[in-house]
């Protein structure tokens, strides 16, 4: 029997791959526009053609006509059209007039209507379902209705199934008519202080990055916060700049309430799962280690689920970006695990 096989867009560094590959799948297209994480798929052989382009000239009639018949389509549209934080861009179109990225999601259904996978598989922030963006979260449901896919959606947060960060992702999964009724999403096997009965607890930073709870002279020598640095460093782990507004108590206070980016001079605590892992590196957006200092790369990638061996090519800042542009690779292999069973398995592969 073959592995199911898989169309791969808007690739990234691959996190989607990763997860598809470990639950028995196997990516014979893979797309990205940037050469950098084109880079990084090529060097951990990801799949078995990286096309660096725009999707827009991609002709998948050519990828059917060249590898088949095609199992499963997987792929994120660039987010930031979506985000929370274009509500704070003044003046700037989002959804699907957004400049730079709104024709995405309709290039991910033209993928659809040329390749007809048996399966496909979409991801974007929780914001996609929000009602200023009505109109992309109606043309994806429409577009799988008429394409002829039963589909099923949900909001999900990862630490819920076991990812070290309350990563929030809209997933999108469509089955093909003649393949099988909607999709039932895996059942959440942790919650907060297994609060939930027949779960596990979250799985929290320490768990997964407490073996680099070291610090060398030179890491003591960058200084997050930047110019904040000395307010960061009294900081309890776990908060934010909130800390030092009068709401909160702070005889002193240095900022006022909700005057920032929640992410600001944010630390991580031991005790519980990250918070989502930002795709630009900064000075003063967190989150940052308790002890006072910038994640490693190495870091990153357990909080992603990353396998520890993966390479990323490109400078700190780009292999960084990469990172937070992920989906957390164990997130996708559980949904594809319940994805090859319940619609791949019963085919002859």
């Amino acid at each position: 029997m073959r592995k199911p096989k898989v169309v791969s867009l808007f690739s990234g560094a691959g996190g989607l791959d990763i997860g598809f590959k470990k639950a028995g799948f196997h990516t014979v297209f893979a797309t990205d526009v940037w050469d950098i994480a084109c880079n990084t798929l090529k060097a951990n052989n990801m799949a078995d053609e990286v096309i660096c382009n725009d999707v827009r000239k991609i002709n998948f009639d050519e990828v059917v006509n060249k590898y088949g018949e095609i199992d499963c389509v997987i792929g994120g549209p660039p987010c930031p059209p979506y985000s929370q934080t274009r509500h704070y861009l003044v003046g700037k179109a989002d959804g699907l007039n957004d400049e730079k990225a709104g024709f995405a999601v309709p290039e991910y259904f033209r993928a659809i209507e040329e390749i007809k996978p048996r399966v496909f598989f979409f991801e974007n922030v929780d914001g996609f379902t929000f009602k200023t963006h009505t109109e992309a979260f109606d043309f994806l449901k429409e577009r799988s209705y008429e394409l002829g896919y039963n589909i099923t959606y949900k909001v999900v947060n990862c630490a819920n199934y076991g990812i070290p960060q309350t990563r929030k992702r809209f997933i999108c999964v469509g089955i093909r008519n003649d393949v099988g009724e909607k999709f039932d999403f895996p059942f959440e096997t942790h919650s907060e202080n297994a609060k939930v009965k027949g779960t596990l607890p979250w799985v929290t930073c320490k768990d997964v990055i407490g073996e680099f709870d070291n610090i060398t002279e030179e890491e003591k020598l960058q200084r997050p916060g930047s110019k904040d640095y000395d307010l960061f460093v009294n900081i309890p782990p776990g908060d934010n700049y909130l800390y030092y507004t009068e709401k909160r108590g702070c005889k002193d206070p240095k900022f006022k309430w909700k005057s920032r980016y929640w992410t600001f001079l944010l630390k991580l605590s031991p005790d519980r799962p990250s918070w989502t892992l930002q795709a630009s590196f900064s000075n003063n957006q967190g989150p940052f280690h308790w002890r006072n200092r910038f994640l490693r790369i190495e870091e990153a990638k357990r909080i992603q689920t990353f396998p520890d061996q993966y390479k990323l090519m490109g400078d700190f800042k780009q292999q960084w970006r990469q990172i937070g542009n992920a989906v957390p690779s164990l997130m996708a292999e559980i949904v594809a695990k319940k994805i090859k069973e319940e619609y791949l398995f019963r085919f002859k592969m």
